[in-house]
């Protein structure tokens, strides 16, 4: 009977090693797994990062260009103003004006007009 139980007893170690083997294996094998996905969730976290800084500086540089934008669109002349101008425009009708060689043919046929009334007189 002691070599029954004897072998039976041997038997479950054997089998209790090699369950513990097993589940060692297997530990390892998760774990190793487990790392392989952390890495790669860590990779990904970085790119993810590093697209989210490029992003924000995008969006400061539009900010910065609106900005500007807005400050040049402020010294712009307003509806109002350009209506006023036009109206002056209107008033004083400078297609009406005339150009220095204007002014002296004018002159020049003032002269030639009185200078043939002056002999008639």
């Amino acid at each position: 009977m002691e070599t029954i139980e004897q072998i039976s007893a041997e038997e479950r170690v054997r089998v209790l090693e090699s369950k513990y083997s097993l589940m060692r294996d297997r530990i390892f094998l998760i774990n190793q797994n487990m790392l392989q996905e952390y890495r790669k969730l860590n990779k990904d976290m970085k790119l993810i990062d590093d697209e989210i800084k490029s992003l924000k500086k995008d969006l400061n540089e539009i900010k910065n260009v609106l900005r500007n934008m807005v400050n040049e669109m402020q010294t712009f002349a307003r509806k109002e103003n350009v209506k006023v101008i036009e109206k002056y425009m209107n008033f004083w009708n400078p297609l009406n004006f005339v150009t220095e060689n204007d002014v002296i043919e004018i002159i020049k046929r003032g002269e030639k007009d009185s200078a043939k009334e002056t002999p008639d007189r």
